[in-house]
């Protein structure tokens, strides 16, 4: 039991760094080739920090372990909005103009609605897994031609601002970078998995609770770091974004690559708690974005307290219903 821990330990540890790594060669790499600055903030940044649950998700599924490969994912998403999105609003009220943002929520509301028409048979087959990554690839591809319209919108100010402020690398640098992240990435995820399925048969809970908590709070510490960095320097934007980018590569891409990979059974009990769960989280996401004064979306700190107290709650919720 001891070597699983560790084993968890030190793959989350690694899969922060690698993740690092990966998104910042990502970024220079695509700087390189052209791409606009919101793009890369969108596509590369915003679903590069989500990269790791992909990672972890799909070896679960390899592995059979479809607890924690839909925990992770699930898990995660509840933990971007309750928990970082919370911790976010705390060091820093938020305040949110984007279009860009307010056009991927009910996006984002809908994909989850869809999610809970999916799992009725309590699983999510191959069928289902390739309808999830269609939504994803079009969305993609509708993010990318839209892109042009989006001059002036707050979200690509803060992007340009951020991406000029970085020091360019050179195209062989950013490329190593890359490769190197993608790797320990892999290494880092292979140790999650294995430390995570081993302790939680050692302990004698399932894999779904293992998914739910420790795998699904340390593959969104990515998430976290960029969100609260965000915060800190005042681009509302960036961490309001990073949250919903993540939820819909966690919700279409990573949800859909493990039940590609192999077919996911969807434990009665996550299709009863864990998913209205993730929906209310999703809808009270919707609503902070949609204030109706000067259609501006705020976060409040009494709200992200709020929001991090619900956390608290629904992982006591967790243990206590093993």
């Amino acid at each position: 039991m001891v070597l699983f821990s560790i084993a968890l330990a030190v793959g989350i540890v690694a899969l922060v760094l690698a993740a690092n790594l990966f998104v910042d060669g990502a970024a220079a790499t695509a700087r390189h080739f052209g791409l606009s600055p919101l793009l890369i903030g969108m596509l590369i940044v915003g679903f590069g920090t989500s990269v790791p649950e992909m990672l972890v998700s799909a070896l679960s599924a390899l592995d059979g372990a479809s607890g924690i490969a839909l925990g992770n994912a699930w898990g995660s998403n509840i933990t971007n909005i309750a928990l970082i999105l919370g911790v976010s609003a705390i060091v820093r009220p938020l305040a949110v103009h984007s279009r860009v943002l307010r056009t991927e929520l009910p996006i984002l509301l809908v994909a989850t609605l869809a999610t809970g028409v999916l799992i009725l048979n309590l699983g999510i087959g191959r069928f289902d897994a390739a309808a999830l990554l269609a939504a994803f690839l079009t969305f993609v591809l509708w993010s990318v031609l839209s892109q042009r319209r989006t001059v002036g919108d707050p979200l690509a100010t803060e992007v340009a601002e951020t991406a000029n402020a970085t020091r360019p690398r050179p195209i062989g640098r950013s490329v190593l970078y890359l490769v190197l992240g993608l790797a320990l990435l892999i290494l880092a995820s292979r140790a999650i998995v294995w430390g995570a399925v081993g302790l939680a048969r050692a302990a004698g809970v399932s894999d779904l609770m293992i998914g739910l908590t420790v795998v699904a709070v340390g593959t969104s510490l990515p998430e976290l770091a960029s969100s609260v960095a965000a915060a800190r320097r005042g681009e509302d934007e960036i961490a309001f974004g990073n949250v919903i980018g993540s939820n819909l590569f966690n919700t279409l891409a990573v949800v859909g690559i493990a039940g590609a990979i192999r077919p996911i059974h969807v434990d009665r009990l996550a299709a009863v708690r864990d998913y209205p769960t993730m929906l209310f989280f999703t809808v009270m996401l919707f609503v902070v974005g949609f204030a109706r004064r000067r259609r501006i979306g705020r976060v409040t700190r009494p709200e992200g307290m709020v929001l991090c107290t619900l956390y608290v709650a629904y992982i006591v919720l967790l243990v206590g219903s093993g």
